[in-house]
């Protein structure tokens, strides 16, 4: 288990217990929010926990109804239950436990994201996470663009106290399915009690979330769900001992070194741009949904 890459340092580590609900049915402790132009965590924006939690039977879809996005791309992983989400582009879809939804806003669109239908009928327990990742100001306006990842199309790595899914970038020899404007990392870690030591790409952005269990970070801080945990882009490498079971998210990327200036549901790069936002959105540019698929 020894290393001979130097550790990324920890700089801060956050307690998330907060709770507010988006929408009317998904109840959320917000990880990390924008933080305008000083861009701590590119190039990722924003870090939304769902649940989990057990609803009951429903007379109607429950979730959060149409919304714009402009800017940037929205990362919704199911752990538990079903999400069903449709946008202005025409895509439409079910995000099942294990699947991930990669949709690029860009230049902008509209959606909605819900209980699944069987959540609906029958209740049940969700689960989830939304990250917003940055695009570089030359994407911002490119075409919209929709990646449903199944879980099957994950790949999964073993390690030998537990496995990591790659749901973007890579890992040893593995390469998660998402198509990336940027050089960035999603995974998904799920580990047994023992030491686990995850090499990070020097220079990158290191953000790693404890959703569940309890774990030793770097031989030097105690940490357990739900916490965030931030390091230094210096080092090539975070160890992990977990004393219980425990499920991680770990998020690396370049940083976007450009101006960021977020409003709301659009993320820009000026003042003016989110103006334009508004404007194109109100005027109806960025699109309706088709209310006659229901």
């Amino acid at each position: 288990m020894n290393t001979t890459k130097t550790l990324k340092q920890i700089e801060s580590v956050r307690k998330i217990t907060e709770s507010h609900m988006v929408g009317d049915g998904l109840p959320v402790r917000q990880v990390f929010s924008p933080r305008g132009a000083d861009n701590t965590f590119s190039p990722f924006i924003m870090l939304d926990y769902i649940g989990p939690a057990k609803f009951p039977p429903m007379e109607k879809q429950k979730g959060v109804d149409e919304h714009p996005h402009r800017g940037f791309e929205t990362v919704t992983l199911v752990f538990q239950g079903v999400l069903e989400h449709r946008d202005s582009a025409g895509n439409a879809g079910r995000i099942e436990a294990g699947d991930v939804q990669w949709m690029t806003a860009a230049s902008g669109v509209v959606h909605e994201e819900k209980h699944g239908k069987e959540l609906m009928r029958n209740g049940g327990v969700l689960e989830a996470a939304q990250l917003w990742v940055n695009l570089p100001a030359k994407d911002k306006m490119g075409k919209p663009k929709y990646q449903a990842l199944t879980a099957a199309s994950i790949p999964t790595v073993p390690l030998e106290n537990g496995a990591l899914r790659i749901v973007a970038g890579r890992y040893r020899d593995a390469h998660g399915p998402a198509a990336t404007h940027t050089e960035l990392n999603v995974w998904d870690l799920r580990i047994r009690p023992g030491v686990s030591e995850l090499e990070i790409p020097e220079s990158h952005t290191t953000l790693v979330v404890v959703v569940e269990g309890e774990t030793l970070v770097n031989d030097s801080e105690r940490v357990s769900g739900l916490e965030l945990v931030q390091f230094g882009r210096s080092g090539g490498a975070i160890r992990v001992e977990a004393s219980t079971e425990a499920h991680l998210l770990v998020l690396t990327g370049v940083p976007i070194d450009e101006p960021v200036v977020s409003y709301g549901p659009f993320v820009m790069n000026s003042q003016a741009e989110i103006h334009a936002a508004i404007r194109d959105y109100q005027e109806g540019k960025m699109g309706r949904l088709d209310d006659s698929a229901n």
